[in-house]
């Protein structure tokens, strides 16, 4: 694997960079606070930018009206608008669009493809149910056939629907085939008559995922993408795309920076001196960042591995575990140096270096 960078890609790096500098803000994001339909339109306003700059789908087949951009530039794409919290693409661009690709129908694809790629219309992924979350395959959403309709029928949690128009999801159409081998992969509109979407708070911010819940809703067979019944592989089409997780990274870091520049500071101690001349925050500090690099390299990996045709299954796992654990750690270290004024978020006039550690 080579660490460095071609001339190439600093030169988009820094051109990504710019783009972001101009177009993007993210302030007004949080403004809006739960005023969905703000921030949606905004959202759909800032993808519709990245759509004439031929980014928002720049790692699609040219035919189907990207770039064909190679994984490594995606990447970097991605990593960079992370660190500005800019939206990028996401589970329409990534999951979606490739299970259309690959198993949809010509008339699917000219259907949704292109709004999707202009950045027209915001999906949702509706997966995860209360009782199907890590066990994903143990989805109870029923979708029953009748005639050339589907009467669904169920709840989805932990999703972003409030934003979207649509959602891609998966539902249980033989409920006495073995659990991966009964689930249908199928698209409805958030709009139509029997879906709800219920906000779930979260405690420490204003920001909320959904519950969403479908009571006797009809969608066209032709909704459906791939085979009845297969539809736990074809949404598995995905794992072949770009799955760096670097975006997960960005998001750690960022804390951690504003963690260890307090740290640094005179005052920041109680004492008045700095926290880095703790030993424990010292240490915190140094294995915090450690564990960010390894992170970052786990990411490079999986995108030079992508570049060279390979299909990272264990190795995107391993990044997910390790990114997803070392969030969890770089949080309990910057609170137990920082007790409970840590626990301010950012935007509060208490909160310590601009908050939001973890």
């Amino acid at each position: 694997m080579e660490f460095g960078w071609s001339d190439e890609e600093r030169a988009f790096r820094a051109e990504v960079r710019a783009f972001l500098k101009e177009h993007w803000d993210p302030k007004p994001l949080h403004d809006f606070g739960t005023d969905d339909h703000k921030a949606r339109e905004y959202v759909r306003a800032f993808k519709m930018i990245l759509a004439e700059h031929g980014w928002l789908t720049m790692a699609w087949p040219e035919e189907y009206g990207g770039q064909g951009a190679s994984y490594v530039r995606q990447m970097i794409f991605k990593e960079e608008s992370a660190i500005q919290k800019a939206p990028t693409s996401g589970g329409a661009e990534d999951i979606l669009a490739p299970a259309l690709m690959i198993h949809g129908t010509e008339e699917q694809k000219r259907e949704y493809l292109t709004p999707i790629s202009r950045g027209e219309v915001l999906w949702s992924q509706g997966y995860s149910e209360p009782g199907a979350g890590s066990d994903l395959a143990s989805l109870q959403t029923r979708a029953v056939r009748d005639g050339d309709e589907y009467v669904v029928n169920g709840q989805k949690v932990w999703n972003g629907s409030h934003r979207g128009d649509w959602i891609h999801t998966l539902v249980r159409t033989d409920p006495s085939a073995p659990k991966h081998r009964g689930i249908s992969y199928v698209m409805i509109n958030l709009r139509q008559s029997g879906v709800s979407i219920r906000p779930i708070w979260q405690m420490h911010d204003t920001g909320r995922f959904n519950e969403v819940f479908f009571e006797d809703v009809r969608i066209p067979v032709s909704a459906r993408i791939g085979e009845e019944n297969r539809g736990w592989y074809t949404a598995m089409t995905a794992l072949d795309f770009e799955r760096s997780g670097i975006h997960l990274i960005i998001g750690v870091q960022g804390g951690f920076e504003r963690f260890a520049a307090h740290a640094r500071a005179e005052g920041s101690d109680p004492s008045g001196g700095r926290l880095i001349d703790r030993g424990a925050v010292a240490r915190a500090v140094a294995d915090t960042h450690i564990e960010l690099e390894v992170a970052r390299l786990l990411s490079y990996r999986i995108t030079s591995m992508q570049a060279r045709g390979l299909v990272p299954n264990y190795e995107a796992s391993v990044a997910k575990t390790f990114g997803t654990e070392l969030t969890q750690r770089q949080a309990r270290r910057a609170i137990n140096a920082l007790g409970l004024p840590g626990t301010i978020r950012e935007h509060s006039p208490h909160a310590i270096a601009e908050g939001s550690f973890c």
